[in-house]
């Protein structure tokens, strides 16, 4: 029986291994303890494990599903490729130019409605600058037709000195 202890005891003293009873053995478990992840980090890194999977699937299948339908349908295209690019063509003309007649559209309504409520006296956005601008081109028109009444008859004159049976 003694035999067996001191066996079983110089099982338990390895080299390098403090016995599971020693101080130094229970900080190193605290201190696993404290490091684990919580259940919730377990739960969310299982979730994007499996959610990497399923992605890394679904991106092989497009990729494969890809490169099949381009050896199969690759023939077919080139083969009818001369009536396919003028029809693409047309189409790509006609969507551009129903396109543009809809912002053209949609931009004259919106020039419309805003001319309607500015001669109602409504007062949308921007009714100030163009109040002002207004008065700028009328204050100019006025200034540029003192000028020409005023030089107007000293070039008159002038021609007239230049010319005199005109």
């Amino acid at each position: 029986m003694a035999d067996r202890q001191q066996h079983v005891h110089a099982h338990d003293e390895r080299p390098g291994h403090p016995p599971p009873d020693s101080p130094s053995s229970a900080t190193l478990l605290r201190r696993a303890q404290t490091h684990a992840p919580s259940s919730t980090q377990v739960v969310g890194f299982l979730t994007l494990l499996v959610s990497g999977a399923v992605l890394l699937l679904l991106t092989g299948l497009t990729l494969t599903g890809a490169v099949v339908a381009l050896v199969f349908l690759g023939p077919i295209a080139l083969l009818t490729s001369p009536i396919w690019v003028p029809v693409a063509i047309a189409v790509s003309v006609l969507v551009a130019a129903a396109l543009s007649a809809c912002g053209f559209a949609v931009a004259a309504l919106a020039a419309g409605t805003w001319m309607y409520r500015y001669f109602t006296g409504r007062h949308p956005v921007g009714t100030d600058r163009v109040d002002y601008a207004r008065s700028r081109i009328a204050d100019t028109a006025s200034h540029v037709k003192d000028y020409a009444r005023e030089y107007g008859g000293y070039l008159h004159s002038r021609a007239k000195d230049a010319a005199p049976g005109a």
